[in-house]
């Protein structure tokens, strides 16, 4: 049976996803060494985070708005090229770049409300949550293969410790100049294109800077299609909770359990590859089969105690990777049911700019919360975790509401 152009797009697509993730996740365990001499690294880690997510507050709307307006595969395209640039930056181990590449990376990082898009434009009703369940899966396995290739490439080359940060960067180049060539073949996904004004982008970037607009135009989006807003509030609250993704990296090495970058990559692998499986197995099997807005309040219920528990693991890695497992069968399968509910709700013509709203607030939430747990840090390296459980509260708070289903 001979391939729809539909499937060819879709698993353009998630490579384009796995690459970019693989390359992401394989610098994160060597963050560490462009901080390290620095006052309080645990904090600048933090900073640098906030930084790349921060600055989607403003490109994930914009770039949203440009792919509805010329199409899906130049904004792939540019973002990959601006994903190459900003590792580029890295090859000088030094904490100055490593700020510059937080927030020039951050800039091209709002193209995954793009990535959304696209999925939502081929994908059929019935298999809308699986595409994007699948997705979810397909970053989880970039989590696993990222760290997993760092690993292998820093053992089988015996890198000594000092020159381990360039070498792993080195790798995220190349991975990065691939995926250049990925988004070059991606045919054109969104057909209903009529272009964007000079005058338009502008306003459009003056919207996206001010949290106060951003709102506005959520409200409005909600007034003619009721239970957005609950939904992108639903997102923020576990994009706070999640923020521990980007924790684990200081809380791992700087904390009581004073893991090496091999450790964190092997640590990402099993975590990765946990989710990996979990994840296609729940969205190819049971998301379309049951009321996505009770599982969500079950996931978020059951996950608290789980981020409870990774602040008091201590020094055993026996018991951090024991939450790991239960950490995979909760919360970290909340993410897809989200996207899904809110993809229900877009249109071919605003798909991408709701999208991107979405991201916007996500990067909002991301800044936000890494100011937070950073602060949290200083004073002990266990209260962010006190954070993290609150924000998953909130998440199944928000979703008991019925204008989520």
């Amino acid at each position: 049976m001979p391939v729809l152009p539909s499937t060819r797009q879709l698993w353009l697509l998630y490579a384009i996803i796995l690459l970019d993730v693989i390359a992401g996740a394989a610098i994160g365990p060597v963050m560490p060494e462009f901080v390290r001499g620095l006052p309080e690294p645990q904090l600048w880690l933090s900073v640098g985070t906030g930084v790349f997510l921060g600055v989607q507050l403003f490109s994930a709307p914009l770039l949203g708005r440009l792919s509805d307006g010329y199409g899906r595969r130049p904004i792939l395209i540019v973002s990959a090229v601006g994903t190459l640039l900003a590792n580029l930056l890295l090859l000088p181990v030094r904490a100055g770049l490593y700020f510059v590449n937080r927030a020039s990376d951050g800039l091209t990082n709002g193209m995954y409300a793009t990535v959304r898009s696209a999925i939502t434009d081929i994908s059929p009703p019935e298999r809308l949550f699986k595409n994007l369940g699948v997705e979810g899966a397909i970053i989880s396995l970039g989590f696993v293969l990222g760290p997993m290739a760092a690993g292998v490439l820093l053992t089988t080359l015996h890198v000594p410790p000092t020159q381990q940060a360039a070498y792993v960067v080195g790798l995220a180049v190349v991975l990065a100049a691939l995926n250049i060539g990925l988004s070059l073949l991606l045919p054109e996904t969104h057909r209903q294109r009529n272009g964007v004004r000079g005058a338009e982008l502008r306003t459009e970037l003056a919207l996206a800077v001010n949290p106060l607009t951003l709102w506005a135009r959520l409200q409005a989006k909600d007034a003619t299609n009721p239970g957005i807003r609950r939904i992108v509030l639903t997102q923020v609250a576990l994009t706070l909770s999640t923020g521990y993704y980007f924790y684990f990296v200081p809380f791992m090495s700087l904390g009581e359990l004073r893991m090496d970058a091999r450790s964190i990559s092997y640590f990402f692998m099993f975590f990765g590859a946990l989710s990996v499986g979990l994840n296609y197995v729940f969205y190819t099997y049971f998301a379309d089969r049951i009321n996505q807005r009770r599982a969500i309040v079950w996931l978020a219920v059951l996950g608290t105690p789980v981020l409870a528990g990774y602040g008091l693991v201590g020094t055993s890695r026996t018991v951090l990777f024991g939450l790991v497992f239960f950490d995979c069968l909760t919360l970290s399968l909340i993410q897809g049911l989200l996207e899904g509910l809110l993809a229900r709700r877009t249109t071919e013509a605003d798909r991408g700019e709701i999208f991107g709203l979405n991201q916007a607030f996500q990067g909002l939430a991301s800044f936000t919360g890494t100011l937070v747990f950073g602060a949290l840090s200083v004073l002990n390296l266990r209260l962010p975790w006190v954070w993290f459980t609150l924000c998953l509260a909130a998440v199944a708070w928000l979703a008991r509401n019925r204008k989520t289903a």
